[in-house]
């Protein structure tokens, strides 16, 4: 039955060879991810404080901090062909590990895919009317998840639609406001609100999308080099950032307002609120899809039983929806921004074990010739524990800097430090769920 409702993707399991994708596939996916509504409002939030070329070199260095990370971790997910809660089993974090990244992710992912179902909804009132908003919220969200369920196919066929698709909008949002001022006289003015600083721009650019970073295994795991991942990276973050991202600062400086419905809807009225939908679309299905994915991860370590993604995403695409519809989501803002804290030390941790200190890169490299995941896997690992929380409490407490950065760095210095020192040992022994190789599905 489960088949019948949409495809597991490989949830457990590689990705095998036959079921890759090219990189431009990836890439207008990894694009429409980076250029979505978000980007446009950060770009306006930039841009509300800070001058043109400033915002400019705060877009610049969140973006290099940004691509860093993402061809790391990327590359890790596409050798291994796991997603990001499943490679954390022999990346660091051991199985127990594995399955609080799994449910972070999906508490995370689900909370934000709610938010931006109602922001959608917002929308649709404006343009259409006739149902309620909570009603809109509903439909909006079901009509994601639907196409989520069907897997990474059906969410490239929807990023070929709703990329070029927010890209003409907002092209022509951005020429019918800027053919109204000076544009040289824009990127000289100054900064319409409250002035930033270049340390927070790049904090606000690099932070932004720093989630979404560290997950991006979930999607490289079907690319087929390390070659494309570096490609689909450099291109779909950099356009994303710096065509929708230095779009909405050029606007915020022309409306003078940081508020994006605002900004479009002065533009081009009506056709702003497809700006806001059809940018909400291509983030909102990868929010749901890793949040199923770290769901999966979660309930098979602690339960034993191996659920079927698509039936698991149904179910988180329902539950977002009528949060949504119920209002009650605002509520849950500042409890994901600061989970958001927990996630850039993941990255460090992973990307220390697999490219420095190199623990459990054996087992991932004997298994993967087999094309299977290995057999074991350690229970726990407690050195991982103690520097994932001491680097998330650093984020959280520490102003100087880049707050995501530092428990980045933080967490990657200390994994290194305590792998050399022979501290980085698993507790324990799980036999993993399925260790036979993964069929076409």
């Amino acid at each position: 039955m489960a088949s019948s409702v949409g495809v597991d993707d490989y949830a457990l399991t590689r990705v095998p060879e036959s079921a890759r994708y090219s990189w431009w596939s990836v890439a207008v996916q990894r694009f429409g991810q980076v250029s979505a509504l978000s980007q446009f409002l950060l770009g306006a939030t930039v841009g509300f404080g800070m001058a043109f070329w400033q915002a400019f070199l705060a877009f610049t260095l969140g973006s290099v901090i940004l691509e860093l990370i993402m061809i790391l971790v990327g590359v890790m997910g596409m050798r291994e062909g796991l997603s990001t809660s499943m490679i954390a089993r022999w990346t660091g974090f051991g199985r127990g590990g594995s399955a609080l990244i799994g449910l972070a992710i999906g508490i995370s992912l689900i909370g934000w895919f709610g938010i931006q179902s109602a922001v959608s909804a917002q929308g649709l009132v404006q343009l259409i009317g006739v149902l309620p908003e909570w009603a809109w919220a509903l439909v909006f969200g079901l009509i994601v998840t639907a196409i989520v369920m069907r897997g990474f196919h059906s969410m490239a066929w929807t990023a070929y639609l709703t990329v070029p698709a927010f890209l003409i909008l907002v092209g022509w949002s951005i020429i019918s406001e800027l053919t109204r001022h000076d544009v040289g006289a824009l990127v000289a003015s100054a900064p319409p609100g409250p002035q930033l600083t270049l340390l927070q721009g790049t904090t606000l650019v690099a932070g932004g999308f720093i989630v979404g970073a560290v997950i991006t295994p979930d999607m490289t795991r079907f690319n087929r080099s390390a070659a494309d991942v570096a490609k689909q990276t450099l291109v779909g973050v950099t356009l994303g950032e710096y065509v929708i991202g230095m779009a909405g600062v050029l606007l915020a400086h022309a409306v003078k307002s940081s508020e994006i419905t605002t900004i479009v809807t002065s533009s081009v009225g009506w056709i702003g609120i497809l700006v806001v939908v059809a940018g909400t679309i291509k983030i909102n299905d990868w929010n749901l899809y890793s949040a199923g994915l770290g769901v999966v991860n979660f309930v098979g370590t602690v339960s034993g039983k191996r659920l079927n993604r698509a039936v698991v995403t149904g179910v988180l695409g329902l539950a977002g929806s009528v949060l949504a519809a119920a209002g009650i989501l605002d509520a849950f803002t500042d409890f994901l921004t600061v989970l958001g804290v927990a996630f850039p030390p993941i990255a460090g941790i992973m990307v220390a074990e697999y490219f420095v200190v190199k623990r459990w890169r054996g087992d991932l490299e004997t298994a993967r010739a087999a094309g299977t995941v290995p057999r074991d896997a350690p229970s726990w690992v407690p050195a991982t524990i103690v520097v994932w929380l001491a680097a998330a409490l650093i984020g959280r407490f520490v102003e100087w800097g880049l707050p995501s950065i530092n428990s980045l760095v933080v967490a990657f210095v200390l994994y290194v430090v305590a792998g050399k020192l022979g501290l980085v040992r698993g507790v324990g022994m799980s036999r993993t769920a399925d260790t036979e190789p993964a069929a076409a599905l």
